[in-house]
């Protein structure tokens, strides 16, 4: 079995104070995809470069304090890839693929990052430029190779991925433009939401992030923003899921799938 876990951490170091190190060292993923990292390169030396026996790929964003992706391993990748050749959203550190080739499979793990349009129009505006920019991305990476893309997509795709549809049919996550991306990305880039596949009638059990005002985390008033986002062929293969809520490590909760095949 392949164990492959996606988490935003909301910042590394601060993960790590709350036991993330030791959480990771006890469900034993074979890859682990992290969200903002909120780390450079001098912040992880000496320190993050391995976590739980597990060697750190990262794409840091030039701004300090910001976004950052990493894939954690144990598995020895054939190639990394840092960005997705973005001029606009590669600085801001939020994809990184690592590569797992031999002669029978072209496969790659992914961390990506979705910016958050919620601080406002201009922020909204650069959400929908980075989604217009992957999905032809994807779509090209689709017909090389299979993948898993992870990630903090910043969208609840349907009125069953948020407690508070109704109210949020305007802000930013719960857009109808949004939406409509998630949409295309199943039924017509052909990827298939595995969580959604293994459980499809899941509502408050779904939820991956809380907001920290009003008590959102106690009364489960939450969002699922947190993705597996794989090809046809590895979400066949996608046998078991895990939301771990019992400890918090950031505002999100880590998802886990066991998926059928080793590397």
């Amino acid at each position: 079995m392949f164990k492959l876990t996606s988490l935003n951490l909301n910042g590394i170091r601060s993960a790590a104070s709350k036991g993330v190190e030791a959480w990771i060292a006890k469900t034993k993923p074979d890859c682990i995809c992290l969200q903002e990292v909120k780390a450079q390169k001098p912040d992880v030396e000496g320190r993050f470069e391995q976590m739980a026996g597990l060697t750190g790929h990262f794409h840091f964003a030039e701004k300090k304090g910001y976004s950052g992706v990493a894939v954690y391993t144990k598995h020895a990748p054939s190639d990394v890839i840092v960005g997705y050749g973005s001029p606009e959203f590669d600085a801001e550190g939020r994809y990184v693929e690592l590569r797992f080739d031999t002669p029978k499979r072209k496969f790659s793990v992914i961390s990506c990052y979705f910016p958050s349009g919620s601080s406002g129009e201009e922020r909204q505006r650069a959400k929908f430029r980075f989604l217009a920019e992957l999905d032809p991305h994807l779509v090209r990476l689709k017909k090389e190779r299979e993948f898993i893309l992870c990630g903090d997509v910043n969208i609840a795709h349907n009125e069953s991925d948020l407690k508070n549809f109704k109210g949020n049919r305007k802000n930013s996550g719960f857009l109808p433009e949004e939406r409509a991306w998630m949409t295309k990305i199943i039924s017509e880039t052909g990827l298939v939401d595995v969580y959604r596949r293994l459980k499809p009638e899941a509502t408050e059990a779904c939820y991956t992030w809380w907001s920290n005002r009003g008590q959102a985390y106690a009364k489960n008033v939450g969002w699922r923003l947190d993705y597996h986002l794989a090809t046809p062929a590895m979400a066949e293969r996608a046998r078991d899921e895990e939301i771990y809520k019992t400890e918090r490590f950031s505002d999100h909760a880590p998802i886990t799938v066991e998926y059928e095949f080793s590397l």
